[in-house]
């Protein structure tokens, strides 16, 4: 079973998230917050695989809870899923940034929601290509002043720099593999190999590390 936490602070939402989650078979509800301070202090106690994150709430909002619980947790014990009604690129640039691994809006299907909490929960990253552009504009905003100084890319090989390439550019492991003549399995493996030396928890921080290291340019091709 996967334990999953909602935190939002509309009870009607919260509630509503919470029936659809249980009615999956292999999904768990084991609590809900009305805050981020309340999420904090759930996810603590409760210790769920996935936090389904709202990002505008009081008391603590979510960008600030989703850092406290990841600076609390051990490395990979919990990923958070963050929904808002607001496709805005601060606040997706801001989720990836305090560590989330995916994104979503609250108008997302059903079925696409709980198919989101899955693949989160098995350590993927949940990052429409329309999520992944409004990442790569908001970087581009930034002052180069104000950008934090990314892993070296130095002790990757030159396949591993391939990858990460095109894992920044939106690519799974199946269309990695494509490109590269390789199995999907392969491809996994090099990503797996790039998390951890470069010392990140998940694809979203893979494709910010990208960026940031000038590895690519702001407005990649669409892979085709």
């Amino acid at each position: 079973m996967i334990r999953v936490l909602v935190a939002d602070d509309q009870a009607l939402v919260r509630a509503g998230f919470g029936v659809l989650i249980e009615s999956a078979d292999d999904l768990d509800v084991v609590g809900l917050a009305a805050d981020g301070a309340e999420a904090v202090e759930l996810t603590r106690r409760t210790r769920p695989d996935v936090v389904l994150m709202d990002i505008r709430m009081p008391v603590m909002d979510g960008l600030r809870a989703t850092a406290r619980i990841l600076e609390e947790a051990d490395p990979g014990t919990v990923r958070v899923l963050m929904l808002t009604t607001f496709d805005l690129d601060e606040y997706v640039f801001g989720a990836l940034k305090a560590g989330a691994s995916g994104f979503l809006l609250k108008d997302t299907p059903p079925a696409d929601l709980l198919a989101g909490i899955r693949i989160v929960a098995a350590g993927d990253a949940l990052l429409s290509p329309s999520v992944t552009r409004h990442l790569i504009e908001e970087f581009v905003r930034r002052p180069a002043s104000t950008r934090p100084v990314p892993p070296s890319l130095d002790g990757l090989t030159e396949r591993e720099v391939q990858v990460l390439t095109l894992v920044a550019r939106g690519l799974s492991n199946s269309e990695i593999g494509q490109r590269l003549f390789v199995s999907p399995a392969t491809a996994k493996t090099h990503v797996g190999r790039l998390l951890m030396k470069l010392g990140v928890r998940d694809r979203a921080q893979l494709i910010i590390v990208a960026y940031e290291s000038g590895l690519i340019s702001a407005h990649p091709p669409e892979p085709g």
